[in-house]
């Protein structure tokens, strides 16, 4: 895989919409390297209270976040852009080793470089405790088909 990833900045809304779409979607993967991919080698990260950089530590972060949160489904929903940078809101459903679920509620900072890799990621995360019949995101594990509701058309 080449070292870019478009669409390229400088961002229009449908351009940042599609970024949103495609970060989305390889989360949704739930594959640490594949989802390294799309951020610099030297990316820098907040995610809650972890800070780390590089390629090597957001594979170890992903790896560790995905055994902990099972059955991972997300959705992004673009909140805001300019030439290189994105805003972002989001929700994803999962359960934890005893069964029990939550769905974890956030906002994201993104600043891309010239090749549209990510290299700085902040992430506000907090996480609710749902009931298994309180779930909305019900499609099979991996990308969210294109026909099921966002954030803002499930009322979140």
């Amino acid at each position: 895989m080449s070292d870019s990833r478009p669409p390229f900045p400088p961002f229009t809304r449908d351009t940042a919409i599609q970024k949103v779409r495609a970060a989305e979607d390889g989360w949704n993967t739930r594959n640490p390297e594949r989802v390294s991919l799309a951020y610099t080698q030297d990316s820098r990260w907040r995610n809650r209270n972890e800070f780390f950089h590089g390629r090597l530590a957001i594979v170890e972060f992903l790896t560790r976040k995905w055994q902990k949160e099972q059955e991972y489904r997300l959705i992004k929903e673009l909140w805001e852009f300019t030439e290189n940078r994105i805003a972002v809101r989001f929700a994803y459903e999962w359960h934890d080793v005893a069964g029990a679920w939550f769905r974890s509620y956030g906002n994201e900072n993104w600043e891309f470089d010239g090749a549209g890799l990510m290299q700085t990621r902040h992430a506000s995360i907090n996480d609710l405790a749902i009931q298994p019949t309180d779930r909305l995101f019900h499609w099979p594990l991996g990308a969210r088909p294109q026909d099921h509701a966002g954030l803002s058309e499930l009322g979140l």
